[in-house]
């Protein structure tokens, strides 16, 4: 089965093959841009005609054994991640010594070598399973964060020999959690391949017990990534992130990208999602309070917010701010949220931009008008924090923008491509 990740997400995926029990391998590549193409004549392009134009060069692989997963990396080739969950063992010398060694031909070489660490008695099984869990679970987050992208899965030979499978669906189920918890560190954290830094040492030692700055002043150095500090400690990268957030929110630490690092590795899905400036809202109320209560709110979650309060002027000023997300009041003098809404909405400039009302009364004619004239959601006043911020991290971080099929459709499709191949293969036989 092959498809695209704007027709299925990575998690759908994982649920056929589980549900199947399936074994084999799934290939994923990441796209630097929309797959899809349209010609001159008006024809569309499938990405499969044009996979080296729009690949990323960045792929994983992900092993099966009936419908659990046995491994799972991003395939680049080198075996440095295995060498930092080494570490904490004091294991990573003895693979220094292995390179040299002939290892079995695989798709994946860092698991070859491992099994050989195993065998020397270098690391215990258990060591191994902790490993192997981790590279699973790191692989997995990295997939549930792409949106763009192709798969294809093929039922091949068990990765041979085995050491552990793990439960497809109680392990998505915790990675999405940590993926929306993630999301929540933008726009400070943006990659787990930034390098943090400290920048202003008195102040993080005064804050922080003597073994924690010891510790952070150890690892922060701009050259060790936060992915790898969380192997160094064996901890998840959440756990790491959360720890430093308001220090790098304070500008305490700085996070930096290593030159150091393979390029592709830092081309991420969520780097290419994240803007190089902080996402822009613009919060048109005649209500001065209001503005400041939005302005105080999104100022500390790092947006760039700018209030306006005469909704002629925002129609002036808009169009230059090219905001990400626009509030909108509807009650307002000499041009109202429903007029602004419906001008901006015949704008090219405008017709994809989030635009959230902001309504005095919980009317259901005003919210349908307002969607008449093209709001994509409404709020209403008075609101508190959490609303403001369960709305935008709605519309500004989807899980998904582009489905372009019904999901049952396509997981029938993909159901049925699945049996195609069993009474291929048996057919073979």
């Amino acid at each position: 089965m092959q498809g695209t990740l704007n027709e299925i997400d990575i998690r759908s995926i994982l649920q056929l093959i589980e549900l199947g029990q399936r074994t084999g391998e799934l290939l994923v590549e990441a796209y630097t841009t929309h797959p899809y193409s349209v010609s001159s004549e008006g024809t569309i392009t499938h990405p499969y005609q044009q996979v080296k134009s729009q690949s990323s060069g960045l792929f994983w692989l992900v092993f099966f054994l009936n419908g659990q997963i046995a491994y799972a990396a991003q395939s680049d080739g080198n075996l440095s991640r295995l060498r930092d969950y080494l570490r904490p063992y004091k294991a990573n010398g003895a693979l220094e010594h292995l390179e040299c060694e002939l290892i079995p031909s695989t798709n994946a070489p860092e698991y070859g070598y491992l099994w050989v660490l195993l065998e020397k008695h270098v690391l215990t099984p258990a060591q191994g399973r902790s490993i192997l869990q981790s590279m699973v679970h790191e692989t997995l987050f990295d997939l549930l964060s792409l949106h763009h992208g192709y798969f294809v899965f093929e039922i091949s030979p068990a990765l041979a020999p085995q050491l552990t499978t793990l439960e497809i669906a109680p392990l998505t189920t915790k990675i999405m959690k940590q993926v929306q918890e993630w999301k929540q560190f933008n726009p400070h954290i943006q990659s787990p391949n930034q390098c943090p830094m400290i920048a202003d040492r008195s102040q993080l030692k005064a804050s922080l017990p003597t073994n924690a700055f010891k510790s952070l002043d150890l690892w922060a150095d701009g050259k060790t990534s936060l992915r790898q500090i969380a192997r160094y400690l064996n901890r998840d990268l959440i756990t790491v992130a959360r720890a430093i957030y308001p220090y790098v929110q304070k500008g305490w630490i700085q996070l930096l990208v290593s030159t150091a690092q393979n390029s592709s590795a830092i081309s991420w899905e969520w780097e290419l999602q994240t803007a190089k400036r902080a996402l822009r809202i613009v919060c048109v109320d005649d209500n001065v309070a209001v503005g400041k209560s939005v302005e105080q709110i999104l100022q500390a979650k790092g947006y760039e917010i700018t209030a306006i309060q005469d909704p002629l002027e925002a129609l002036r000023l808009i169009f230059p701010l090219q905001p990400d997300l626009i509030l909108c009041d509807l009650a307002m003098p000499k041009l109202d949220g429903y007029e602004l809404c419906g001008m901006l909405r015949q704008s090219t400039a405008f017709r994809q931009t989030p635009i959230i009302v902001l309504t005095g009364k919980d009317a259901f004619i005003d919210r349908v008008r307002a969607r008449m004239v093209g709001s994509t959601d409404y709020l209403t006043k008075p609101f508190g924090a959490s609303e403001l911020l369960l709305l935008l991290e709605k519309y500004l971080y989807p899980r998904d923008l582009e489905i372009t099929h019904n999901e049952s459709y396509i997981t029938n499709r993909l159901e049925q491509k699945l049996e195609e191949t069993d009474i291929t293969k048996s057919a073979s036989v």
